[in-house]
Formats: C-alpha cells, structure tokens, sequence
C-alpha cells in the first residue's frame, strides 16, 4: 500500500507499507539474518519504507513528523497494524528513534551485499502517540527486551495481537 501526503490538493510526498509473512520485505530477509532463531512476530506485522517528501515541501523534523503521523494513522485505521518495521541506515535509525521506534538490531549485513542496515520496530499506537507528542522512545536496549517478551507471547499465543 502506498500513501500519499497532499496539501492543498497538491501531492507532496509518498510512504510506501508492506504486509509481512510473505516473505517479500527487507526487514524479514535482516530478521532472519539479526536472529534466525525466529520464528519473529509477523503476524501483524507491516514494513514501512521509501518515505519520498518533495524537496520543496521539506520543513526540518517537524515536517516530517507530520506526514508519518498521518501515514501510520491511516495504516493503523485501515489494516490490523500490531508491528511496525523498517530498514534503515543508522542514521536514520536515529531519527526514527524520535518518533517512537525502537532499535532492534544495528549493522545487520544483508546476505550477498556490502550493505548493512538497522532494523527498527514499534507499535504503531506508541508511535502515533510519540509522533503527536514529540516524544522519544526508551533505549534501543529496553525496547529490544519488550520486543522479544512481545515475541514470546506472541508465540505462545499467536491468535492474541495487539493493535
């Protein structure tokens, strides 16, 4: 699914999210890499990625911070949205981690590249709240711990999701 941001009937930038356990996103290919013990809370589970905001509309954080609020506010309200995840590099990681995610796994090498990523997670009510208050997530290690009770839960009880 793809989202667009307009503004007085002006398109102006793009997100794109992807349903998981299909095999079809980045972010299950470096969990699978990160911690193949698996299995990992899939169910649920939606990557986000390919933010594009027109150069011309770009504001600082603050500009940003907008459109994913409004983006994850429509995938929240329109699909069963329990995980978010995302790839990215670690700078970006950091910027992400003011909105309200999470650092999963940082340097993850991508089989067959040079490349390495971060992978980010969080739950898109937690997010959306941060993105509406400014405020930032805990530490990348607390939130793995709560990522990986979340997993052993899951696991546990797979027909029990949060949204």
């Amino acid at each position: 699914m793809t989202v667009g941001f307009e503004l007085d009937g002006e398109f102006v930038g793009t997100i794109r999210a992807v349903p998981m356990r299909h095999g079809l996103t980045l972010a299950e290919d470096l969990l699978a890499s990160a911690a193949p013990e698996g299995p990992h809370p899939y169910h649920g589970g939606w990557e986000i990625g390919r933010l594009v905001i027109d150069p011309s509309f770009r504001g600082g954080v603050d500009s940003l911070r907008r459109c994913l609020l409004l983006a994850l506010g429509y995938l929240r309200h329109t699909v069963q949205a329990a995980h978010l995840y995302a790839a990215c590099t670690p700078e970006l990681a950091r910027l992400y981690r003011r909105f309200g995610f999470g650092l999963l796994y940082a340097d993850v090498p991508l089989r067959g590249t040079s490349k390495c990523y971060s992978l980010i997670h969080g739950n898109p009510k937690d997010i959306i709240a941060a993105l509406g208050s400014g405020e930032q997530k805990p530490d990348s290690v607390a939130h793995r711990n709560a990522y990986r009770a979340a997993h052993i839960s899951w696991k546990r009880h797979p027909e029990k999701t949060s949204s």
